[in-house]
């Protein structure tokens, strides 16, 4: 299958899941769809820009790469639908719900290192897409406590994707601003 209708495929499906729950981008009657194409489209890009990148599996990851935490998809059907590495791959992004907040993003953090390097570059591209103008009603300490959380993403995947990685350096040192 070509990467066109690999995407088709995948985003029709994460679509379908997403529009089931009435998700759309936070602050926004936006479909959620448009975050997950966002986060695509720094993966194609990234692709581009990167060595030895495993574009089909990437694409789709990212494309799913909420479903198992924001849909009621579960892992036994993505890996029906697209296979066991992408499976591992979404789970591996996906908050641990059984721990405490607080600990929920180093655990995915380590999870995603124990994975290909394309599953890093989703969480980059993740956090890049969501490094746009924050919901109107996050207050100021959440909006500091996310960029907080961007500088140690940034650092805990640092040699995952030198692209990502200067994307969202940027886009650090420029949001809310």
């Amino acid at each position: 299958m070509n990467i066109q209708d690999i995407y088709q495929k995948t985003i029709k499906f994460a679509a379908q899941k997403h529009t089931d729950k009435n998700q759309t981008i936070p602050g926004s009657n936006l479909p959620y769809v448009v975050h997950l194409s966002n986060v695509a489209m720094e993966i194609l890009v990234a692709s581009q820009k990167s060595e030895h990148f495993d574009i089909e599996f990437a694409v789709q990851v990212a494309l799913l790469h909420d479903t198992l935490e924001d849909t009621d998809v579960t892992f036994e059907e993505l890996e029906n639908e697209f296979g066991k590495p992408v499976a591992d791959a979404v789970l591996a992004l996906t908050k641990n719900d059984d721990l405490q907040k607080d600990k929920k993003m180093m655990d995915s953090l380590q999870r995603i290192k124990e994975q290909p390097k394309e599953v890093w570059a989703v969480k980059l591209a993740d956090r890049i897409t969501n490094l746009q103008r924050p919901p109107y009603f996050w207050k100021e300490e959440k909006i500091k406590k996310y960029k907080v959380e961007a500088q140690i993403i940034l650092e805990e995947l640092r040699g995952g994707n030198e692209y990502l990685e200067n994307r969202l350096e940027k886009k650090i040192q420029t949001y809310n601003q």
